[in-house]
């Protein structure tokens, strides 16, 4: 088979790896920004205010997540929602795309626990079973775990009975291949279809997204597997490298059991939203974005209501999200929007 049907097996089959529950963090197999601190959801929730002030979005659109995973990110976005405008709990509907059953049901056991019957949580399986007028849209990480082909010049990667090796491209992913500018490394031919589908979904929206990648085409291969915060590039976990590169497992042994993933091509991405009729708003590292969003601001006033222990804790933590040699420069945030006010 393709690898993008490899990679879909690996990650979403019935025993994939995002198909059950998965732990993230300490415990898990990688650590993401929202594992990492509370302010990340809760800069993002600034945002959102913002975005409602500024009169883009209404009071009355809906808040929602893309692959929440525990749907830690939207309760801590509900959480300063709660300290830095309450009023608009009243207003906000909240939604969380999910197409696992199991995830749901940890979801909604996780909202439960936290807010009672204060907040409502809607589930919805897919964007295409999902429409709004006016909606805020926000995902971590989600595009890198995106089934994707391998690319090498004419060739595309196949695997067949526990093998992977390259083969002729089809004449559909070449003319793909050759559009976006891929001549080595990942393609992924699901960002048209993910942005056709929320354009149809909702008539006016801000989505915003944080994932790691670059702004144009690496041309070479990121393809890694994470196990237990373990870093394996794929073609390690092959026989097309030569034996001295070669981990001492096989990709076999990972298969649906650890986090495959590679870098976000955002030039593709970008190209994918905008053929949809959703223009880039915004592009920035994920330290740049924080900070605009509102991170230094929520800072001083967690700073006035806790102790300085707390704060020094919780700083150690933030750390991680923008300094550059971690998160900070290596994740980027894109920002896309559909219509203005007053749009039909």
């Amino acid at each position: 088979m393709n690898f993008s049907a490899y990679m879909q097996a690996w990650l979403y089959g019935e025993q994939g790896y995002y198909s059950n529950v998965r732990t993230i963090g300490k415990e898990g197999d990688f650590y993401t920004a929202v594992s990492t601190s509370m302010f990340f959801g809760g800069t993002i929730a600034k945002r959102l205010i913002s975005t409602i002030e500024s009169g883009f979005l209404s009071p009355a659109c809906s808040v929602v997540e893309i692959g929440a995973h525990k749907g830690y990110l939207l309760a801590d976005m509900i959480q300063f929602i709660y300290t830095l405008k309450p009023e608009l709990l009243q207003t906000l509907t909240f939604v969380i795309v999910e197409p696992f059953a199991a995830n749901q049901t940890m979801q909604k056991a996780y909202f439960e626990e936290a807010f009672g019957d204060a907040i409502k949580l809607l589930h919805v399986k897919s964007l295409e079973a999902f429409t709004c007028k006016e909606a805020f849209f926000v995902a971590n990480e989600i595009f890198d775990a995106f089934s994707c082909e391998l690319i090498k010049d004419d060739q595309m990667l196949f695997v067949e009975n526990g093998k992977a090796f390259f083969e002729t491209m089809d004449d559909f992913t070449c003319k793909k291949a050759k559009a976006y500018g891929i001549t080595k490394g990942e393609l992924c031919l699901g960002y048209e279809p993910f942005a056709e589908a929320m354009a149809r979904c909702s008539e006016r929206f801000e989505f915003i997204t944080f994932d790691y990648g670059d702004k144009e085409a690496r041309n070479d291969f990121s393809l890694r597997v994470y196990a237990s915060h373990q870093v394996y590039p794929f073609f390690a976990l092959s026989d097309l490298v030569e034996e001295k590169l070669r981990e001492k497992s096989d990709f076999n042994a990972f298969f649906a059991h650890s986090d495959i993933t590679y870098d976000v091509n955002f030039s593709h991405l970008f190209l994918a939203f905008e053929k949809s009729g959703i223009r880039v708003h915004e592009h920035a590292t994920q330290v740049k974005a924080l900070v605009d969003f509102g991170l230094v601001e929520l800072l001083k006033l967690f700073a006035k209501n806790v102790s300085k222990k707390q704060y020094e804790r919780e700083m150690n933590k933030i750390k991680t999200l923008i300094d550059p040699s971690f998160m900070g420069e290596r994740f980027k945030m894109a920002c896309f929007r559909k219509g203005e006010v007053g749009c039909s």
